[in-house]
């Protein structure tokens, strides 16, 4: 047994024991055999023996301490009985008193899963009323923690007896007195100590040079005369400094140095501050001159001399601080400078927060994340079933009574999600309204674009930091009953509208973006100005060849008859608790413009998988939201959807600013830029989309990405395949920046959202790879391991000017919260100018090298030319080979001339160019 302290036993009113002091070991004693057999064994002799194996020896009676029993005790029975390692139990006090009633009626609730169930036995038959548990830190006993299972060891230990003091040692130690004895005068002994002095002692060995020095005997008394002269003469005063001989050098092989031996010393100073807080105010009035004095003052000529002799100093003040600024910190533009060259141990990303469930997000992947705009710590994930697609389709029936939903996580609570949203359809892709947070759009994997409205629950999202009043109300209940309370309170959230599905998409939706709150698109594709002041238009993808664009206003005439409008009423009926924001849309909202993407070459049709428009939305605001927020009053008179309608008294106003051209990624890899605007056919009079005026092939797979800088609209980052490019809007040569060949598939990317040259992407091995253009553009800057499965999504967000954050999810329905670093999320001073230049050093690149390649296949064309005209017929013919070389030439000059006259009478059009 262990050894335990010697001090009288004190208890504190919640049972804990204070550390005696002292040593002392308890006498072994064994503990009484359980008796009685097992219920449900056979007769006779089996009985016994099963009796015998059911019920092994737990104690120490092997190492000589039958009466300890080492215990596993989880964490969860140290918060019920209030002993928890080192936080209730220390090393200092190690000791804890459990009351048996407590100990029985735990394993009454529990049964099997309660810590004491092996040695319930021992428990019951223990004749006292508390038990004793020690906390064993060093694992002695191979367990944390032991149990007492005798009164005698309890006592032992509590109330260890005092040691016997020998009196014998005490009655020698109290007759010794101190004598006192004087030193006794010895004689010197010599030790050969004064022979070491002497050699260490320093003496002077050379001979000292001496000098003379007299003058004249006449010159005694003489009269002195003074005169100037030049101190740099030779007649001057001349210093001889000391120099190094280059001619040879004396190194020091071996010193000895001698040390004494003195006391040590130390000094101190200590002073008192008076710290007495005290209240004290001070008024007092400026002292001012009378009109007198300020004449007097004015007048006099002191006033004036001062004036004009500080005039030329103030003038040349004045001229500098024109030039340069007076006020700027110096000290701190170098501590940035410093700050943006820190080394890679600054690059990284720290695991702030992860949220997972095993009910919704067993054998499920994460889609889509996306950050909450307003209320900070609220965070929205899509999920989907893991399964290709055969077997999707041979689950299809359970697939219908189980979808899977849209899950809200909080940082206050990583355990258990805030709201779900019910989706009829597994979600690919979601988007917050920018005008109104509550309102979501997504997308389904059967086509559908659904519509859900929060208002209801937006008090309880921003009460989520907080915990609410329901953590309040169970704070002092224990920690499995609050799991289960706060587990019953998850709401789920039915969605206000879906489309049709025969007017839908026929595939799965695989991007959602909100069209910006100052312009709307009619079925032209024409541009017009919005004068709602809210977002009322989205756009959908899909690799069914088709972009759809949606309007949330009503598209019934305004006026209805009275009879047919409660005929309707009759017929859908929504729920009590299902909001009707959008009740006119749902099962008959169709799109308002269908686009396709027409191949030019070929009848066939592109399959777009993002899409990426110029007007994008960014929260790159940063506010200090660890400050507290003023909360802003719901506008309750706010305008339904349906009731949204343009004026027909005025016209809204035609935009011509707006750009309609936008870029998509296919799934064959291909980047296309086309433009949104409809041609009516001359023929037929249908709107007809137009072809995409530039198509590059440049990723050798899906693309996932396809995204523009918040700092720069014209720059365009894709992803997909093996390898990302990023590209300049108006150059059509190709990307400015294009990687080269990745060890692993590239998954997602995303632009880092405070440093214009910071963008990260996602691979399929669970890696995250740093790209800064400014210190590195052939490799990434740094790649972090995030987890072991593939990454689905990224996104960053900014919580204050101090704390940036990355959101990443895995396949496995893991979404992990990385907090990221100074140097990641700080720019340094003239970054965008920095990052700036760099493209538009990359443009006149290109330029440069498309201008070599037409001056390359110029100068090829006249070589071949004169290698032609050298060449001699022999016997004055021309060889067979001669002839058709000259025949091909002759056949592609004809091709020429043919394609020339063909564009001249408008028959063969050309590639069209970006407008610059």
């Amino acid at each position: 047994m262990a050894d335990s302290p010697t001090s009288s036993k004190s208890r504190s009113p919640t049972g804990d024991v204070k550390k005696p002091k002292g040593k002392g070991s308890p006498k072994p004693k064994r503990s009484p055999k359980p008796k009685g057999s097992p219920k449900g064994s056979p007769k006779g002799k089996q009985r016994v023996s099963a009796k015998t194996y059911e019920e092994p020896d737990l104690s120490m009676a092997s190492m000589g301490h039958p009466e300890i029993f080492p215990l596993v005790l989880t964490e969860k029975t140290q918060e019920i009985f209030n002993c928890r390692a080192d936080i209730d139990i220390t090393a200092d006090n190690p000791y804890k008193l459990l009351k048996k009633e407590d100990i029985i009626q735990d394993m009454k609730t529990r049964a099997a899963i309660s810590d004491f169930h092996p040695i319930k036995k021992i428990v019951q038959d223990y004749p006292g009323e508390e038990l004793l548990i020690v906390f064993d830190r060093e694992l002695k006993y191979g367990q944390i923690f032991y149990l007492i299972a005798t009164e005698e060891a309890k006592e032992s230990i509590l109330n260890p007896p005092e040691p016997e003091e020998e009196e014998g040692e005490f009655k020698e130690g109290m007759q010794e007195d101190y004598v006192y004895k004087p030193p006794v005068r010895k004689p010197w002994v010599s030790l050969g100590s004064e022979k070491e002095i002497e050699e260490e002692s320093v003496k002077e060995s050379p001979a000292k040079i001496k000098y003379m020095i007299s003058r004249p005997h006449k010159e005694f008394g003489a009269r002195i005369k003074f005169f100037n002269r030049n101190a740099s003469d030779k007649y001057g005063y001349v210093e001889c400094t000391a120099y190094q001989d280059k001619n040879f050098t004396i190194r020091q092989l071996e010193r000895d140095t001698g040390i004494q031996v003195v006391p040590e010393e130390k000094e101190t100073g200590t002073q008192t501050k008076w710290t007495y807080p005290k209240n004290k105010g001070t008024q007092y009035y400026p002292r001012e001159f009378s009109d007198e004095d300020k004449n007097m003052y004015l007048s006099s000529e002191e006033l004036k001399n001062f004036v004009l002799s500080v005039t030329l100093r103030v003038e040349i003040a004045l001229q500098q601080n024109e030039i340069m600024d007076a006020f700027f910190d110096d000290w701190k533009a170098l501590a940035e400078d410093e700050g943006a060259f820190a080394g890679k141990s600054d690059i990284f990303l720290k695991e702030y927060q992860s949220f997972t469930d095993l009910h919704y997000l067993k054998d499920r992947t994460v889609s889509c994340i996306c950050w909450h705009p307003t209320i900070y710590g609220i965070i929205a994930v899509s999920v989907t079933e893991r399964l290709s697609y055969e077997e999707r389709i041979q689950m299809s029936g359970k697939l219908l009574l189980w979808k899977a939903p849209i899950l809200f996580w909080s940082f206050a609570d990583p355990i258990h999600p805030q709201l779900m949203l019910e989706c009829p359809e597994d979600i690919y892709c979601f988007q917050f309204s920018p005008s109104d947070p509550n309102i979501i759009a997504g997308g389904c994997i059967n086509g559908q674009v659904v519509l859900w409205d929060i208002s209801q629950y937006e008090e309880r999202l921003q009460n989520a930091k907080t915990g609410g009043a329901s953590k309040r109300t169970t704070a002092n209940m224990p920690s499995f009953m609050v799991e289960q309370q706060l587990a019953k309170e998850l709401h789920m959230v039915r969605y206000c509208a879906v489309s049709s599905i025969e007017y839908g998409h026929k595939s799965v939706i695989t991007d959602i973006q909100w069209l910006p709150d100052t312009f709307e698109v009619n079925r032209m594709g024409t541009v017009f100005e919005n004068r709602t002041g809210i977002c009322i238009q989205l756009v959908t993808c899909s690799p069914d060849c088709s972009i759809y664009f949606w309007d949330l206003r009503s598209q019934k005439p305004g006026f209805q008859l009275s009879v047919e409008k409660k005929k309707d009423d009759k017929i859908i009926t929504c729920p009590a608790e299902v909001p009707t924001t959008f009740k006119h849309l749902d099962l008959s909202w169709r799109p308002h413009i269908k686009l396709g993407l027409p191949k030019s070459d070929t009848g066939g049709e592109y399959s777009p998988l993002k899409i990426s428009f110029k007007e994008e939305h960014y929260y790159t605001k940063i506010q200090d939201r660890t400050q507290p927020q003023i909360k802003q009053a719901a506008s309750k008179d706010r305008l339904p959807y349906s009731e949204v309608t343009t004026p027909s008294v005025k016209p809204p106003k035609l935009l011509e600013n707006i750009t309609t051209n936008f870029f998509v990624g296919t799934e064959d890899g291909e980047v296309l830029y086309t433009d949104w605007k409809m041609e009516r056919d001359g023929d037929s009079g249908r709107l007809l989309s137009q072809k995409p005026s530039n198509i590059y092939t440049i990723h050798d797979g899906l693309v996932h990405t396809v995204q523009r800088s918040p700092f720069f609209k014209d720059i365009i980052l894709t992803v997909g395949g093996w390898n990302f490019a990023i590209w300049k809007e108006g150059v059509t040569s190709g990307p400015l920046l294009q990687s080269s060949c990745a060890a692993k598939r590239y998954t997602v990317g995303h632009w880092s959202l405070s440093r214009a040259g910071v963008f990260f992407i996602g691979r399929e091995d669970g890696n995250i790879d740093i790209w800064d253009l400014l210190e590195k553009t052939h490799e990434p800057s740094q790649t972090q391991n995030v987890c072991i499965s593939l990454i689905t999504c990224i996104k960053p967000w900014i919580y204050s000017s101090k704390q940036h954050f990355l959101a990443v999810s895995d396949d496995f329905g893991t979404l992990h919260i990385l907090e990221i670093s100074w140097t990641l999320s700080h720019p340094s001073i003239n970054e965008r100018s920095s990052v700036q230049h760099y493209f538009e050093r990359e443009v006149k690149h290109l330029e440069y090298f498309d201008q070599r390649q037409e001056f390359r296949a110029l100068e090829r064309v006249e070589l071949e030319k004169e290698s032609l005209k050298k060449v001699k017929t022999i016997g004055g013919q021309r060889s067979r080979e001669l002839m058709e070389e000259q025949t091909k030439q002759d056949y592609l000059e004809f091709l020429d001339t043919e394609k020339n006259i063909l564009k001249g009478l408008g028959l063969l059009k050309g590639m069209d160019r970006f407008s610059p």
